[in-house]
C-alpha cells in the first residue's frame, strides 16, 4: 500500500471512531440555519452525511480519472504497437533492399573477376604459345647445328 492510501484509510477510521464514540452528541437535535429558514435537526449527523457524500464523490472522481488514464494508456499502447510494426516492416524492407544491393554488387564483382580471369587466361595461353614457339625455334636451331656438325660444315649460331 502507498503512503497516501494508508493516510486516507487512517483518516476514515478516525472519522468512523469519533462518530461511534460520540454518537449521542451527533444525533442530538439542534437549530440548524439553512440561510432562508431554520430547522430543528441533528447538526452532527448532517455534517457526517455531507462528509460521506463528499467521500463518495471523491472516490467516484478518482475511479473515473483512473479509468480515463487506463483508456489513454491502452490507446497509446496500441499506437506504439502500430508504430513498432511499421518500423519493423520498414527495417525488413531496408534489409531486403540491402540484400538485393549486395547481391548485385557481388554479381558485378564476380563478373569482373571472371572477365579478368579470361583476359589472364588468354595472356597465359599467348605466353605459352610464344614459349612453345621459342622452344621449338631453339630446338630447330640445335638440330640444324647438330646436322651441320654431322655433315662437317661449321655454321655460326644465330642467337
Amino acid at each position: 500500500m502507498h503512503l497516501r492510501s494508508v493516510v486516507l484509510l487512517l483518516t476514515v477510521l478516525a472519522i468512523a471512531a469519533l462518530a461511534a464514540l460520540n454518537w449521542p452528541t451527533l444525533v442530538e437535535p439542534s437549530v440548524v440555519s439553512l440561510g432562508i429558514m431554520s430547522i430543528d435537526a441533528p447538526l452532527g449527523l448532517i455534517m457526517l452525511a455531507l462528509t460521506a457524500l463528499l467521500s463518495i464523490f471523491f472516490v467516484a472522481y478518482v475511479l473515473s480519472l483512473q479509468g480515463s488514464v487506463l483508456m489513454e494508456t491502452r490507446r497509446h499502447t496500441k499506437e506504439l504497437h502500430a508504430q513498432r510494426e511499421l518500423a519493423d516492416r520498414a527495417e525488413a524492407s531496408r534489409f531486403t533492399e540491402l540484400r538485393a544491393f549486395l547481391e548485385a554488387q557481388h554479381q558485378q564483382a564476380h563478373t569482373a573477376v571472371l572477365q579478368r580471369m579470361d583476359v589472364l587466361e588468354a595472356h597465359l595461353a599467348a605466353r605459352a604459345q610464344e614459349t612453345d614457339n621459342t622452344t621449338a625455334a631453339y630446338v630447330g636451331q640445335l638440330e640444324q647445328q647438330l646436322r651441320a656438325r654431322e655433315h662437317g660444315s661449321t655454321l655460326t649460331p644465330i642467337v
